[in-house]
């Protein structure tokens, strides 16, 4: 967690989310610094230097930037509520003159005394990806201000971005053994900002008990194995024969990685869809070639998202928190087949659906760059997964439309 001025009656640091009006009276005693800087009210004239002090705080470790503290004596000076909400319009000022986007939140804590007044509170993390530039100007904090960078800082900075992007894009591959080469679908999901890199047992045990419970949410059951820097949370028992299993790794810092097999045909099944396949389009399947369910394997990707959804949502985090990819392993070439009946008349009109490429890793996206405020793991998973097998989103054909819809239909009656 970035650093924080507040303190519980344990002395534990407080997240904004947990601050109180009263909690204020604790910046009495502290100091403009280099992660906190005080404003006595909102002028045009502050306005104008909130791009540029947000920036600061995102360029150097992150910190605090409280409006309705005095800078000389730190009296609480109140400043008076607004018809619109403060996050939007500091928000909105960043995107304007902020670029790439910083990463902060803001809280506009009430008065209980005077409910119309309060004191905004703008906590900034330290970003990912450095230098953030405010109106031309890349800013750094020096001493209790902001200045720009120069030289060696301004290196530094490009150092920094580049190492975290090679950081995450080490950690997007999977590291949960499975014991055959079956076809996968990955998620990665990597926790950005300043987190730390270990937790205590009581911290762990916590996790694992909200990670049990969201399995349990799901109707899967729940199996833990402790590896050397995580926690493999598994569908099935770990050494249950050949049969693959999902199962989501969570490490201490709370990235995750989910991995879920898919779906594969069989028998007189695959013999069926093959034969299907062929009379819809004049497919002639090589030995070997693999068939996946479309309905059973999209049901089994989302209800294992929804896993992580609920983890994040008890856990009271954010997925803005996290940068995210998606890798498909071992699919180059499966057919992908479903005895919804639109999907044999698409077949004859477009051919089959399948998996195109060997290369299946997704690119990483960052799900704080105001693109992506609604997402959800299921609904990511479930539509990429689509996508990687060949049927786009949001495509202008029609056709592409009707059969998406009809996949998500059969998905949740699927048998497995």
């Amino acid at each position: 967690m970035t650093f924080s001025p507040f303190r519980d009656e344990h002395g534990v640091p407080k997240e904004l989310a947990d601050v109180t009006y009263d909690d204020l009276a604790q910046l009495v005693s502290m100091d403009e610094g280099y992660v906190l800087e005080f404003k006595r009210s909102l002028t045009a004239g502050v306005k104008n230097k909130i791009p540029k002090i947000i920036a600061s705080f995102a360029n150097s470790r992150g910190g605090w930037l409280v409006i309705g503290i005095a800078d000389d004596d730190h009296a609480i000076c109140p400043v008076s509520r607004i018809p619109a909400d403060y996050s939007q319009m500091i928000g909105e000022l960043c995107r304007r003159h902020v670029s790439p986007a910083p990463p902060f939140d803001v809280r506009f804590i009430t008065d209980p005394a005077a409910p119309d007044q309060g004191v905004i509170v703008v906590r900034v993390d330290e970003g990912r990806f450095p230098p953030y530039v405010a109106d031309g100007v890349v800013e750094i904090r020096e001493g209790s201000t902001s200045g720009p960078a120069t030289g060696s800082a301004l290196v530094e900075l490009y150092d920094k971005a580049t190492r975290r992007a090679v950081q995450i894009t080490d950690f997007c591959r999977r590291t949960v053994y499975v014991a055959d080469p079956v076809p996968l679908f990955d998620l990665y999901l990597f926790r950005t900002g300043s987190v730390r890199a270990t937790s205590s047992r009581d911290e762990i045990n916590a996790r694992a008990d909200v990670m049990s419970r969201a399995f349990e949410a799901q109707g899967f059951a729940c199996h833990i194995q402790h590896a050397h820097d995580s926690l493999i949370f598994r569908a099935s028992v770990a050494f249950d024969g050949v049969v693959p299993h999902s199962a989501i790794e969570l490490f201490p810092d709370e990235s995750m990685k989910l991995t879920v097999p898919a779906v594969l045909l069989a028998g007189e099944e695959r013999a069926q869809a093959l034969a299907a396949l062929g009379e819809a389009c004049g497919l002639v399947a090589i030995e070997g070639t693999s068939v996946i369910s479309a309905a059973d394997t999209l049901r089994r990707v989302t209800r294992m998202a929804s896993v992580l959804d609920r983890y994040v949502r008890n856990r009271e985090t954010r997925w803005r928190a996290y940068a995210t990819a998606y890798e498909l392993e071992n699919m180059a070439g499966v057919l992908l087949w479903s005895d919804e009946p639109l999907y044999l008349d698409y077949v004859r009109s477009h051919g089959p659906l399948f998996c195109g490429t060997t290369d299946c890793r997704s690119r990483v996206r960052y799900l704080d760059d105001g693109e992506h405020d609604s997402f959800r793991a299921r609904q990511f998973a479930g539509s990429h997964f689509f996508e990687a097998c060949g049927l786009p989103l949001g495509s202008p054909d029609e056709d592409d439309n009707r059969l998406v819809d009809a996949l998500l239909r059969t998905s949740p009656g699927a048998r497995r």
